[in-house]
């Protein structure tokens, strides 16, 4: 297939160099991504300021560019512009940090997957559960297996896969789980500083995960040393309340 990787981490991040070392072996693979890390913006897009382009270096080994915007600029703008081909997939990552629970509300690497669904392709975001130093290989090579899987599995389009891989020695993942979105969040604090000038500033710290949900959503069952995947779709409608609320009678004076 013709693949086009992405991330919110940037383009010359170890994770995205790892995925792309993997998924070349079998397919025509280019590289569209941040060029500074874009961690925890969303969604966003950019339509305030021009989105520059540079060419990737050739030290770097993949063919593409990187993108002065956010990981959804950078997949509209490879397919809408960039690209001399059609793709068949975005693949998104592999972001250093599990993207899991309420995080996947921030997370511009599964934004970056949900707009490629958005745009009717194939796509699967990926993140290695751990923010040390790390070796990306055996997530890398996991994504390999799952996108050579991608034809067999049924997914309809406007949904995508949200792959994360426990950052575990391979004899001790005891195997893949397909799982829901769990409701665990971040327990953030704030520390207070002031800047030279005397001016109060926050630095947002201490951040812990909570471990709501069971081993059949995403975060408990990564704790539990599974592969998890998860099935996203960008549509948040919340069913029944709108049923709910659909019986109801509100008189709103219209």
């Amino acid at each position: 297939m013709r693949l086009l990787l992405t991330n919110d981490d940037g383009a010359y991040a170890p994770g995205i160099k790892a995925l792309h070392q993997a998924l070349a072996l079998e397919h025509e693979v280019w590289v569209v991504a941040p060029e500074t890390e874009q961690s925890a913006v969303g969604h966003a897009i950019t339509l305030a300021y021009p989105i520059r382009v540079h060419p990737l270096t050739t030290e770097s080994g993949m063919q593409g560019w990187a993108v002065t915007g956010t990981p959804a600029d950078c997949v509209k703008l490879a397919v809408r512009t960039l690209l001399p081909q059609p793709v068949q997939m975005v693949i998104s990552g592999i972001n250093q940090g599990a993207n899991v629970g309420v995080n996947l509300l921030y997370s511009g690497t599964v934004s970056a997957a949900t707009e490629g669904a958005i745009l009717g392709l194939g796509a699967i975001s990926v993140s290695l559960d751990t923010h040390h130093p790390a070796d990306f290989s055996q997530a890398a090579d996991i994504t390999a297996r799952l996108v050579a899987a991608w034809p067999g599995l049924g997914v309809p389009p406007g949904v995508s896969l949200n792959l994360n891989v426990p950052a575990l020695p391979p004899e001790e993942i005891k195997g893949v789980r397909f799982t829901r979105q769990s409701t665990a969040s971040m327990r953030e604090t704030f520390l207070e500083r002031r800047d030279p000038r005397g001016h109060v500033y926050y630095w947002q710290a201490g951040e812990v995960m909570s471990t709501d949900g069971d081993g059949y959503t995403d975060y408990p069952a990564l704790l539990e040393g599974y592969v998890t995947i998860t099935p996203v779709a960008h549509d948040l409608t919340h069913d029944p309340t709108l049923a709910a609320l659909g019986a109801r009678n509100l008189d709103l004076g219209l």
